[in-house]
């Protein structure tokens, strides 16, 4: 993490010296990632692409006022987040709770114990219990689904999370926490559990 980090702000000073072309290789570098990130708030593909677009504009036009107190995807995160809320508001209505769309290989981290039974009960109640991870994820408010996504997800610490949400490292800790608790309590009845 500490290469890629100089690596960022090297290619930052580049860019605030004038050189667009080390603007493109950010933007190839995080493109992907900041188009899932916007994904989980706005579902429409192409909204999403136009947004991640737009924020990355965002980031062009700002790029000089980066300082290098967060690390870089930090702070494009960040833009990225706040892009994708001014698009809703904007629209003028919620997201719906289907906007997180996560790949079953990211699911599969919270229930690699039950893949290892290929049987086709084994496999009929791993669909399920993706199905209601999925669900889950999605009924929760907006703060704590975020906060948990950029975590488990993303991979981002609480420090970064912090940052990006803008609101201090213990509210991270417990949103992810309260979601974390939601999420448990909605698949536990799957799990064999008892409340």
């Amino acid at each position: 993490m500490q290469r890629e980090t100089s690596s960022d702000e090297a290619l930052v000073e580049r860019v605030q010296a004038g050189d667009k072309r080390a603007f493109d290789l950010l933007v190839l570098k995080y493109q992907h990632k900041v188009i899932a990130l916007i994904s989980r708030y706005i579902q429409d593909h192409h909204e999403a692409m136009d947004v991640a677009q737009e924020a990355f504009v965002k980031a062009y036009r700002a790029i000089d006022s980066f300082r290098g107190e967060s690390a870089f995807y930090t702070w494009l995160y960040r833009i990225a987040v706040n892009t994708a809320k001014n698009q809703i508001v904007n629209r003028s209505r919620r997201p719906p709770a289907s906007d997180v769309e996560l790949d079953n290989e990211d699911v599969h981290a919270v229930y690699d114990a039950l893949a290892d039974i290929n049987t086709p009960d084994a496999e009929l109640n791993t669909k399920r219990l993706n199905s209601e991870i999925h669900i889950a994820i999605n009924m929760l408010p907006e703060e704590l689904r975020g906060a948990l996504t950029l975590r488990e997800f993303e991979g981002l610490s609480y420090e970064e999370i912090a940052q990006i949400m803008d609101c201090p490292v213990g509210t991270v800790r417990s949103r992810i926490f309260r979601a974390r608790e939601a999420v448990e309590k909605h698949i536990r009845p799957l799990l064999g559990e008892g409340e």
